[in-house]
């Protein structure tokens, strides 16, 4: 049972993670060249402690990272979607959506396509009027794909602990993602 929307775009299918999804999980996780920029390698154990802290935000927010599904394949190729630990009262910097992907989905504007589904849905169903990227500022995949998705740096912020980051900020607000939307 996914407790949470399914979303479909051309090439994925966005849902809450489910168990099955734990070794694919479990791979991104350990995958030096996706993890680097998103709190670094992570063993397991602690990939499973992340998923569940996923799941749980679906069940205390209503809202949580999407398990991201390759439809042709049916393979399990990342996480993204929006995300606030800690609601509102949290330390978290704002309404984000971030996002995930594993090193062999990489370069294929997979990413780009799941993220545009996830702000549509986070601005629609959830009635955000902004949303945020945390990007490490030598992350210059991620940085360009929140520019091409019209997002633009507005600050430097830290995340709280566990993650313990100085990270940039960009976003856009809700009118700005909809006046832009169109082009994408």
């Amino acid at each position: 049972m996914s407790n949470g929307p399914t979303l479909e775009t051309a090439r994925l299918i966005l849902r809450p993670p489910v168990q099955e999804d734990f070794d694919g999980f479990a791979a991104m996780c350990a995958e030096e060249a996706t993890m680097r920029f998103i709190g670094g390698v992570v063993p397991r154990d602690g990939a499973w402690r992340q998923m569940a802290t996923i799941r749980g935000s679906w069940a205390l927010l209503g809202f949580g990272f999407f398990s991201v599904i390759e439809k042709e394949s049916g393979r399990w190729i990342g996480r993204l979607g929006p995300w606030r630990p800690g609601g509102v009262q949290g330390g978290w910097p704002g309404n984000e959506v971030g996002w995930g992907i594993m090193a062999s989905a990489h370069g294929k504007g997979l990413a780009r396509e799941g993220a545009i589904a996830a702000i549509d849905w986070a601005f629609d169903q959830l009635g955000w009027t902004d949303v945020i990227h945390c990007i490490d500022p030598k992350n210059a995949a991620s940085i360009a794909l929140a520019e091409r998705i019209g997002s633009m740096r507005l600050r430097e912020a830290h995340v709280p602990p566990p993650i313990d980051l100085t990270i940039d900020i960009y976003g856009q607000t809700r009118e700005a993602w909809r006046a832009g939307r169109a082009s994408l």
